[in-house]
């Protein structure tokens, strides 16, 4: 079952590269009277109105600690995947997304190998079985080798994204 779900969920940013109508949706929430991406997205997405101005602005201004990512740069291949769930409407989210975004293009993680879903306040996501994940807090970042978890980071980091990413890399 978990490998039919991981298989599901990596499948569904690859579909949605190739089908416009199945990514990057947005819904309204009343609570924040905002709009928030729903379901499968991408980083064109959270780059793009009204998501951008929150995501650029932490984006442009994170310095990566590229020291604490020097053990991991080697360890970066097309076997690693990561699943991160995220709400827009999320101010922890709204940090630490654009952060790890950052962090992944600097170990050129290259985009087909991240799945991101965005949920809304229920931790759902329409049509996107996420009860395996066991979602309590956003962002959950999730990180996989060869299908299997490695480990992950809820709602924020231990110490810092580097230094928990690095920990993560070191139990391969």
């Amino acid at each position: 079952m978990k490998k039919l779900l991981f298989i599901f969920l990596l499948s569904g940013i690859y579909l949605g590269s190739n089908a416009q109508n199945t990514i990057n949706k947005t819904m309204f929430d009343e609570k924040t009277n905002e709009e928030i991406l729903i379901g499968y997205c991408n980083k064109d997405a959270l780059t793009s109105p009204p998501f951008d101005e929150w995501f650029l602005a932490e984006y442009e201004s994170y310095i990566v600690d590229k020291e604490n990512l020097k053990p991991v740069i080697h360890k970066v291949d097309k076997d690693l995947k990561i699943v991160i769930v995220l709400g827009t409407w999320c101010s922890d989210s709204q940090r630490e997304v654009p952060r790890f975004m950052k962090i992944a293009s600097f170990l050129k993680i290259d985009p087909v190998q991240i799945s991101i879903i965005a949920v809304d306040r229920n931790k759902e996501a329409k049509n996107i079985p996420l009860t395996s994940l066991n979602i309590d807090f956003v962002p959950t970042f999730i990180f996989y080798d060869h299908e299997k978890e490695m480990g992950r980071i809820v709602e924020w980091p231990e110490e810092s994204l580097e230094k928990d990413i690095e920990k993560i890399f070191t139990n391969i």
